[in-house]
């Protein structure tokens, strides 16, 4: 009984001990805690210097108790600020970031140990001189002022003249300075290494410039050091060596893209904790170190687009944690055969691309691998198609182009590329076979400058560029495109494809680039278009019917070709919105260059797709009628090519204003009048043809139009002037013949003017006075009138001469 008693007691006394705590726990969660008011200074200050355009720190007012503003974290049993986090946000669509100064006085909050204010658009920063500086000791352990004013492509960095006022923040653990200008600091290595508690720096894109070793650096250490960031800056000379003896404990090291010179420092070497090393794009010479082997751990090695030569070591497959592999653009030789990968067995990610090493491998040979990327582009592997891909049953991404392949296997080849999840790039071999019964996965499908026969391929809805233009493929388009919403490039160019194609790609609403040209489809153009189309060529088919106003009402388009079809009717006299082809707009979305077959400037070549170059040809087709004058307000077009249709009309001197256009062709026409004068001042015209027209008078003199040969103007029978051969009298002075035959005219006026006064004088003197003579009452009417008139003068002057005396 006693012991029932004291089980019991000892349950209720446990019960009121949890319910005390939680009572306790209740009451400090929802206590009000009242900001430090010296904090809460020291944030208002901060504030002063912000353009707040989002309302982000809207709740940073005096009324408000600081602890509950936004980004401000306090302790909850004292009230200072321990964190502020104001890094830019995304929502509803767009960036939510402050702009204006960054004030680093709010350092001087004593007890904050998190900052982070990155990716937001400050365009400069204040910095507290030295007697202002932090007095007490930092616990600042996190700083991130990283991608400041880096917003829409800017790329204005914040200048940062030396990092002197770091000294104080000994506690740092991690440090982001990303995206800073730090190029004046001569001394930044020595800045850093004061932090013998620094686990991460973060110092990508920086423009450091420099890589300078103090002796007195050889007494302190970054012993702590995991993660080490230099990527994109601009050392311009060689690693040294020592540096690395101060990061001993290492895992993370990224020196890409910084202009690194000489060879690999075998000290790198000994980073015996290496995870991940990435010094891809410098100007690494050499051989890769023999001793590879000794980074045990290493899982990710990027030593891509350098200038390494020599043999691929044997010890590289020795390294069994080995993930992602990358030596591709290098001058790497010799053989590789499965000894080299035989312990690879964690390999996910093999780029050997554009590599002149030569692949030895069995054709029943399976790696002990499977990869989910595979590059190989621009590699030599003969006619076959490597037979050890087909064993790669995960491949998210395969990428064989340019390797010289013209034979596969057709049923192992079918399974693979259906399996293929994201990138397929096979675009410049030789391979045959027909994929009409196929259905392609990928993202990002490349099958261009092949020998495919047969119908198109199915596809996945989620494709969003599709290339496979230069085939053979043949017949309509597969009813499954219609279901193509996020397809962004297509690329048919050149194929034997037939059909309605556009009413296939309605859809398709975030289309931007459209080549379906050199191919058999017909019928009238859609006027269901993508609103972010950019490029569209139908070139060479056998579209009809008329041009569809809504064309020209494409914001975004900056290359329209429409020539080689059979086109008729007038273009559309409607207000042209071609903002790109209208404004200078630098921000176009495009990041490709297609390059495609063109004939133009009077010759076939290779022309690339651009968004720096504004293009519209509607040439050979039969379009009719005068060609509306908003065509020719399109100043930012360079090629502007009309030929071999049936237009008429005239070229209006608004041309002058295209002042950006090089390449101009109204030739095969029915255009009449003269040449407008205002074309002498288009200084970049570097191809012309009015040729085969009615143009007449004399060709305007100006360096310009003469620079051309005659060929430029053959076929208008009534056009003169150089380079033509010499005008008439008559023609090459028209102003000279028009002013004499205006002066004759003018005198033959004069003449029968003073004739015409002489005899209207004559008629009207005898007029009057032969009446006078020759009739007696008359001569008495005169008479006495001129007497009347005479009495009144007298009166009037006698009153006004005796009212002038009297006054």
């Amino acid at each position: 009984m006693t012991i029932l008693i004291t089980q019991m007691s000892f349950l209720l006394l446990l019960f009121l001990s949890m319910f005390t705590v939680h009572k306790t726990m209740s009451t400090n969660d929802h206590r009000m805690v009242s900001c430090n008011e010296r904090d809460r200074e020291i944030l208002l200050i901060f504030k002063e210097g912000i353009i707040d355009s989002y309302g982000r720190i809207s709740t940073w007012t005096t009324e408000n108790n600081c602890c509950f503003w936004e980004g401000v974290h306090c302790n909850n049993n004292t009230g200072r600020v321990t964190r502020l986090e104001l890094p830019s946000i995304f929502k509803d669509g767009h960036s939510i970031y402050l702009k204006g100064e960054m004030n680093l006085s709010i350092l001087k909050l004593e007890f904050l140990g998190h900052l982070d204010l990155s990716s937001n658009d400050f365009d400069r920063i204040s910095i507290p001189s030295n007697h202002q500086n932090i007095t007490h000791v930092s616990k600042l352990l996190y700083l991130d002022l990283s991608w400041n004013n880096f917003h829409y492509r800017k790329k204005v960095f914040i200048h940062m003249d030396n990092l002197d006022w770091l000294s104080p923040l000994s506690s740092l653990k991690y440090l982001n300075l990303t995206g800073n200008d730090l190029h004046r600091e001569s001394n930044w290595l020595h800045a850093v290494a004061m932090f013998p508690s620094l686990l991460e720096l973060q110092l990508r894109e920086c423009k450091l410039n420099n890589f300078i070793l103090n002796p007195s650096l050889e007494y302190m250490n970054l012993s702590s050091l995991i993660t080490l960031d230099l990527s994109y800056n601009n050392f311009a000379s060689h690693l040294p060596g020592k540096f690395f003896n101060l990061t001993t404990h290492i895992t993370y090291l990224d020196l890409s893209n910084s202009n690194i010179q000489g060879e690999i420092p075998s000290n790198i070497l000994n980073l015996e904790s290496l995870r991940v090393l990435d010094l891809y794009d410098n100007h690494l010479k050499g051989s890769i170190p023999y001793e590879i082997g000794q980074l045990a751990y290493i899982q990710r090695l990027g030593l891509s687009t350098n200038m390494l030569s020599g043999f691929i070591p044997p010890t590289l497959g020795n390294l069994s944690f080995l993930r992602y592999l990358d030596l591709s653009y290098n001058n790497l030789s010799g053989d590789i055969s499965k000894t080299t990968f035989s312990k690879l067995n964690s390999l996910d990610s093999l780029d050997l691309s554009s590599s002149n090493v030569t692949f030895q491998f069995d054709s029943d040979w399976v790696p002990p691998f499977q990869l989910s990327n595979l590059y190989l582009s621009d590699s030599n592997q003969h006619p076959n198609f490597p037979s050890w891909i087909y064993t790669q049953k995960s491949l998210e991404t395969l990428d064989l182009s340019s390797s010289g392949i013209s034979l596969v296997d057709r049923n192992k080849f079918v399974s693979l590329l259906e399996t293929i999840q994201y990138s397929i790039l096979l675009s410049n071999n030789s391979m045959t076979g027909d994929l009409s019964n196929l259905t392609l996965k990928g993202y990002d499908i490349n099958l261009d400058h092949n020998n495919f026969t047969g119908g198109l391929p199915n596809i996945s809805p989620r494709a969003k560029y599709v290339d496979f233009s230069y085939n053979s493929f043949s017949g309509p388009i597969p009813h499954s495109w219609k279901k193509l919403k996020d397809l962004v490039y297509i690329n048919l160019w050149s194929n034997k494809l037939s059909g309605e194609v556009l009413v296939h790609l309605s859809q398709s609403t975030q289309l931007k680039f459209m080549n379906l040209g050199e191919n058999e489809f017909s019928r009238i153009i859609s006027i269901n278009m993508s609103q972010e189309l950019e490029v569209i060529i139908l070139r060479g088919n056998q579209f009809e019917g008329n041009i569809p106003s809504q064309l020209f009402n494409l914001p975004k388009l900056f290359h329209l070709d429409l020539a080689h079809n059979k086109l008729s009717g007038s273009m559309p006299n409607c207000i042209y919105n071609l903002t790109h082809m209208i404004t200078n707009n630098k921000q176009l979305t495009s990041w490709y260059v297609a390059t495609i077959d063109l004939f133009q400037k009077g010759q076939d070549y290779m022309y690339s797709v651009h968004p720096d170059r504004r293009t519209i040809d509607l040439s050979v087709n039969s379009f009719s009628g005068k060609v509306p004058k908003q065509l020719f307000r399109l100043v930012q077009v360079q090629t502007l090519n009309l030929s071999h249709n049936n237009f008429t009309g005239t070229i209006p001197k608004i041309i002058g204003g295209m002042k950006n256009i090089e390449s101009f062709d109204l030739s095969n026409n029915m255009f009449y009048g003269e040449i407008p004068q205002s074309m002498t001042v288009l200084n970049f015209l570097d191809y012309l043809n009015l040729s085969h027209n009615n143009f007449n008078g004399k060709i305007p003199t100006g360096t310009q139009l003469q620079s051309f040969d005659a060929s430029s103007y053959f076929g208008n029978p009534n056009l003169c002037g150089a380079p033509l051969s010499n005008c008439t009298t008559e023609e090459e002075n028209p102003k000279n013949v028009m002013p004499t035959r205006r002066n004759e005219d003018e005198d033959s006026i004069r003449q029968s003017l003073y004739l015409g006064m002489g005899v209207g004088f004559a008629v009207g003197f005898w007029g009057i006075c032969g009446s006078l003579f020759l009739l007696k009452k008359w001569r008495h009417a005169y008479y006495r009138f001129v007497d009347g008139v005479g009495d009144k003068i007298y009166v009037t002057f006698m009153v006004m001469l005796n009212s002038f005396k009297r006054n």
